[in-house]
Parts: C-alpha cells; structure tokens; sequence
C-alpha cells in the first residue's frame, strides 16, 4: 500500500472506533447502564427514583404530572430511538445491554398515572421490570425491529402493561 492509502485506511478505522457522546450518554442514561450486574434493572431504578423526586418537589396537579410524564417518557424514546441506532452502529452489537435509556422510557409510561407514594411508585416499578423481562405480545415482536426502534419500543409496550397493571391494582389499594 501507499502511504496515501495507508492513512485513508488508518483514517476510516479511528473513524469507526469513535464513539457519537452525546448517543452513549443518553443510551447509557449517563453510564447507568455501565453498572453491573443487571443494567436494565439500575436504568429502571434510576429512573423511577428521578420521576418520585421530581414529582414531590414539582408539586403538579394529578393531570400535570401524567402530562409531564408522558412528555418526558415520548421525548426519551425519541433520543433514544435515534441514539440506540447510533450505539449499535458504532458498538457492533444488535440490542446492547448497556444500552438504558429504553428502561427509562418504559418506566416513565408505567409511573404516568402512579400516584407520588412510594408503594405505588414500587408495585410501578415492579410491573415494568416483569413486563419487560417476560416480554409479553407483542413486546417480542417489537424487539425484533431494527436499530434504536427494536431497543426502544419492546420497552415502551412492557411500560404499557406495566401502566394498566397499576391502574386495575389501583382500583382496590
């Protein structure tokens, strides 16, 4: 090879090897979904801890807060679709583990219409977590999609079950 190729090629691989920050953070949920073991359960966890003390301090009426909700969790599958394709693109890996932020937005659409108490923000949690392990129709099938789309809307059907699972509980406790 010339040297001229040498440094084109040399250029496309340093290339591949960087990493987009701005993807990684959010995918990571900030590097949440660096620690192990059970990333998916710490990006959940941190994500329900966030919505209880934004919702104690924010003071919203019932309304405001499902809204608010509902917001964030539609404006962190939407980073998170766009940044999860980036993650595999550049990590080589299809639906990384580390990659967190679709446990964001599942727990988010499970809290909409949680009250701000602790047992319920609990049972939210809980229900997330089981619906997006056992992955129940069509969650599967929406797994299989490709890219950020596949990593995110798995969880945002397992957030789903996860909101009406509250809501009948709800009706009795």
């Amino acid at each position: 090879m010339t040297s001229n190729e040498d440094r084109i090629q040399g250029s496309a691989i340093s290339v591949q090897k960087s990493k987009t920050l701005w993807a990684w953070t959010a995918g990571t949920f900030f590097g949440i979904g660096l620690i192990k073991p059970g990333p998916g359960t710490w990006g959940s966890l941190a994500a329900a801890a966030i919505w209880f003390l934004a919702a104690r301090t924010a003071h919203l009426t019932t309304a405001g807060l499902a809204i608010a909700t509902g917001l964030a969790a539609i404006a962190v599958t939407l980073i998170g679709i766009a940044a999860g394709s980036i993650i595999e693109r550049e990590s080589g890996r299809e639906d990384p583990g580390f990659v967190v932020i679709d446990e964001v937005a599942g727990q988010w659409i499970a809290l909409a219409a949680c009250p701000v108490e602790i047992r319920h923000a609990l049972l939210a949690f809980a229900f997330f977590r089981l619906f997006d392990i056992v992955k129940p129709w069509p969650a599967r099938q929406l797994e299989r999609l490709h890219g950020g789309m596949g990593i995110m809307l798995d969880d945002v059907a397992a957030g789903m079950y996860a909101l009406v699972a509250g809501l009948v509980v709800r009706l009795w406790w």
